[in-house]
């Protein structure tokens, strides 16, 4: 028997940006003494970066992927490729996000679970054997070992013959929102932002079209922050890069127009428009008059978006297509260079085939049949959405003061500052849906116990075996001298100021495994523990 349907609230789901009532109706009023935006493709490019928009360009159909051994990821990647996706992303598993190896105690139960186990250079030659990295641009979405899995894409495009300086792609490497969200960090922050900073350094001169850091909202967002917050966290991380990278001797147009960000595509449609116009001209301006940046590419915000993972429900699961979609939709109308749709099955397990497909075939309906690549910044000059821009610009300002107080996003990162904040947000939203305030369909409101099968994904323990039997093959086969030798270098590099990625490429090159080279830099600096968030 099916219960009968339940309706929703009328509450409204939002009430303020920025301490701001949101009220029902706009007016020009509303934007008195504010000067109109300039036109896209000018400064502070809260129109977007590109005059045409999209009519030059489509965004980057960038579908996140990655399970199991590197054979299955591959085969998922040549199928998403061949389906028409523009660009991959790879999702790595817990082990290798926390730098250990596959046959590490702390490896068991997770290994291929959540994304594909690289242990290895030989796993990243399996991850893309077939596949010419001068003909795609990829994402890796690593942080604490990003150093490292950067050095093994590196040296597996230097074995197909590929001059690094054709490589493009990005590299999420952002360590501050592990420890404001995420959690997945290895070593205590200061000697984490060295690492940040020598591949910014680095690749300015070896890799030049790769982004060095892609600064992540998402994951703050996905923790319980409001969209307000994501951005002012996301936008200060950003400064905070750029502020070390000055303090390690680069020039600042040397490496910032080599960083890019990355934000969520949430549901609340017009409050998530704002949020990227707001991004843009707020980066424009931080760039030109805190760090006087000349270079135009300095200027310009460039960002990746997902669509919102925590807004996805196992209950009804085919109401993810519609949430995803309408994201998808926003962070196109907000002017994403890049994005990932989420699959419906999200909720439940990794993507299956099929819901992939679906979700790249979504991104495709969006550029191909609805027309909004037709014009530029369409909701341009809506009364309503540059009111929401400018709050969204004025509280971001607002908390990046509270953060300069605080002496910087690290300091306030070792205070707390931002967990406390996004700890508040996710219970408020919580209390909200329990008390029925903020209707989920299909958990809180128009409730319906009929149960809908769908296919899943299951990763087995045979992947973890799979990898521990590879690795084992690996230590015996590799020369285990070169591997100590290039650890003890590394090692040593650590103590000094030397910059590591050179050591971390020829650790890579002799096979040295990520958890044998983050436990080198282990011993030269100790795991990070988060002091008590009060």
């Amino acid at each position: 028997m099916t219960n009968p349907i339940v309706g929703a609230t009328t509450t409204p789901r939002h009430t303020t940006v920025s301490g701001r009532p949101i009220k029902a109706l706009y007016t020009p009023d509303d934007l008195a003494g504010a000067p109109g935006p300039e036109p896209p493709g000018r400064f502070p490019y809260t129109r977007g970066i590109h005059a045409s928009g999209y009519g030059g360009k489509l965004w980057t159909m960038r579908q996140f992927s990655g399970f199991g051994t590197p054979a299955e990821t591959n085969q998922r990647y040549k199928e998403l490729l061949a389906a028409g996706g523009t660009g991959l992303s790879v999702a790595f598993d817990l082990p290798t996000l926390m730098g250990r190896d596959p046959d590490h105690a702390l490896s068991l139960g997770e290994v291929g679970k959540c994304g594909v186990s690289v242990a290895s250079l030989a796993d990243m030659e399996r991850l893309f054997e077939g596949i010419r990295l001068d003909e795609v641009t990829t994402s890796m979405t690593i942080n604490s070992p990003a150093a490292m899995i950067l050095a093994m894409y590196l040296v597996v495009a230097e074995r197909q013959g590929v001059d690094w300086s054709t490589l493009a792609g990005t590299l999420q490497n952002d360590i501050l929102k592990e420890y404001i969200a995420q959690k997945e960090y290895i070593y205590p922050p200061r000697p984490s932002m060295r690492l940040v900073t020598d591949t910014f350094g680095f690749c300015a001169r070896e890799v030049p079209r790769w982004n060095t850091i892609s600064v992540s909202g998402y994951h703050i967002r996905e923790a319980g922050a409001t969209a307000l917050q994501e951005l002012a966290f996301t936008l200060r991380d950003g400064i905070e890069y750029v502020q070390y990278g000055i303090e390690a001797g680069l020039d600042v147009d040397s490496f910032v127009p080599r960083i890019s960000f990355f934000f969520n595509a949430h549901s609340d449609f017009f409050e998530e428009i704002a949020k990227y116009r707001a991004a843009r001209a707020l980066w424009a301006t931080v760039m030109r008059d805190r760090f006087g940046a000349t270079d135009e590419r300095s200027l310009k915000l460039r960002f990746h978006a997902q669509t919102a993972g925590v807004s996805l429900t196992a209950q009804q699961p085919y109401n993810n297509v519609t949430r995803t979609a309408l994201q998808a939709l926003a962070a196109v109308l907000g002017g994403a260079n890049s994005l990932h749709a989420n699959s419906l099955d999200e909720a439940l397990s990794l993507p299956t085939r099929e819901a992939a497909l679906l979700a790249l075939r979504t991104q495709q309906v969006l550029a191909s049949e609805t027309g909004v690549t037709d014009h530029v910044d369409p909701l341009g000059g809506s009364y309503f959405v540059e009111r929401l821009t400018r709050d969204m610009e004025t509280g971001a300002q607002e908390y990046f003061e509270q953060i300069d107080e605080r002496g910087g996003m690290v300091a306030a990162i070792e205070e707390g500052f931002p967990q406390r904040e996004i700890a508040e947000s996710a219970y408020r939203f919580q209390r909200e849906v329990e008390a029925g305030e903020r209707t989920i369909v299909g958990v809180n409101g128009f409730v319906d116990d009929t149960r809908t099968g769908i296919d899943t994904l299951y990763v087995g323990e045979d992947t973890a075996e799979a990898q521990c039997a590879a690795l084992a093959r690996l230590r015996r086969s590799r020369d285990g001298a070169a591997v100590d030798r290039a650890l003890g270098r590394l090692r040593e590099a650590a103590l000094g100021r030397d910059n590591l990625m050179p050591f971390l490429l020829d650790a890579v090159r002799a096979y040295a495994t990520v958890g044998e080279m983050c436990d080198g830099l282990r011993d030269v600096w100790g795991e990070y523990e988060e002091a008590a968030v009060v």
